[in-house]
């Protein structure tokens, strides 16, 4: 009997079950690379309890895009400050900006610049306003209603460890706690396990920093997630933080979690 065989894309022959093999092999590479390293970038869709979309983009680090209804929000927006670059001048300018302090790694002048048009209402801390001149302060506990369906409230981030306090003090950073369409995000900032946490009510969509020199450590990390239960959670601001370590940690606790590479 004639063993069958294909015409490879180099003109070569190959038997039919040696393809196989290697198509075999190949979905194997693909499935252990996809374990060692998490997603890159990512865009995820969710649907609000209105039946709205909500699109949210991982961009890196600690920066994100939110578009709801049309509407784009930019969350700590950054050039290049935490590789990889990022080349805004391709991305539609925002609605609202977001930004939770005034760290290298969260607050970018030129980028909130770059991502601001005439009526685009950029939310930022004190120490950032007095740096930058532009936009609206909001203070932990105040909440704004951007629009009907909209509600911006600025939650306390901040280090609790003594040797840390001095990074983050209390009052200064925020968190946000953005509510579209009755939809609940927690974009967590730089922070610890605070108290406050428990208080946040339900969430939705979380994003908790992990990196134990600035803002948590992994038992925390996993403390937080069972304070807060969100359905999704981000683990996001990992710097050198084994991304494979965080998410071994957070099995079993009834979370979905989606890691993006957010280094």
């Amino acid at each position: 009997m004639m063993q069958r065989r294909r015409r490879s894309t180099d003109g070569s022959c190959r038997p039919a079950g040696v393809l196989l093999v290697m198509s075999f092999l190949l979905a194997l590479q693909l499935l252990s690379s996809c374990a060692k390293n998490p997603q890159k970038g990512g865009v995820d869709t969710f649907v609000a309890p209105n039946g709205r979309r909500i699109v949210i983009t991982c961009i890196k680090h600690a920066s994100l895009e939110i578009n709801y209804r049309g509407k784009e929000f930019e969350i700590d927006p950054v050039f290049s400050a935490v590789r990889p670059i990022v080349d805004y001048t391709d991305k539609p300018q925002a609605d609202y900006v977001l930004v939770t302090h005034d760290h290298y790694d969260h607050f970018d002048m030129n980028a909130v610049f770059l991502l601001t048009k005439n009526n685009t209402q950029v939310f930022l801390t004190q120490r950032c306003f007095n740096r930058y001149q532009r936009g609206t302060v909001i203070r932990n506990g105040e909440t704004y209603r951007l629009d009907t369906d909209m509600t911006l409230r600025a939650v306390p981030a901040y280090n609790l460890r003594p040797d840390h306090r001095s990074r983050h003090p209390r009052g200064v950073g925020n968190g946000y706690l953005l509510e579209l369409g009755g939809f609940r995000i927690y974009i967590a900032g730089d922070t610890e396990l605070v108290p406050e946490m428990r208080y946040l009510g339900r969430v939705d969509v979380a994003f908790l920093p992990c990196d134990s020199a600035n803002t948590m450590s992994i038992k925390e990390l996993c403390q937080a997630a069972k304070v807060i239960r969100p359905k999704v959670l981000y683990p996001y601001h990992l710097f050198f933080t084994p991304p494979a370590e965080v998410e071994k940690a957070l099995r079993g606790l009834g979370i979905e979690v989606r890691m993006r590479d957010l280094r």
